[in-house]
């Protein structure tokens, strides 16, 4: 069975991310294990490893430096997240 694609990605605390999948699937990803291959180790900086994004066409996670991560993977690799996703708010003036 096929993993559903990403809908939404998210930077955590250090070398984890929060998946959104498109069934409403929530995962935190810890990719550090990860990061000793030649393709991930660009994620170890911090301003690489925030420019995570959905890959539109894959629906893969991706980021620019050419890593990423089937939804397949992810879903093998991290069990589902305990809290909700993380909402964006904007603060309210007043």
């Amino acid at each position: 069975m096929m993993a559903p694609g990403v809908a939404s990605v998210s930077p955590l605390e250090r070398y984890v991310v929060r998946v959104v999948f498109d069934d409403g699937e929530v995962r935190d990803v810890d990719i550090e294990p990860l990061l000793g291959g030649a393709v991930f180790q660009p994620l170890r900086d911090r301003e690489e490893f925030v420019r995570v994004r959905v890959d539109e066409r894959t629906r893969a996670i991706a980021w620019p430096s050419g890593a990423d991560l089937d939804p397949d993977v992810i879903y093998g690799i991290a069990p589902p997240a305990r809290q909700p996703a993380a909402r964006v708010t904007t603060p309210q003036v007043v």
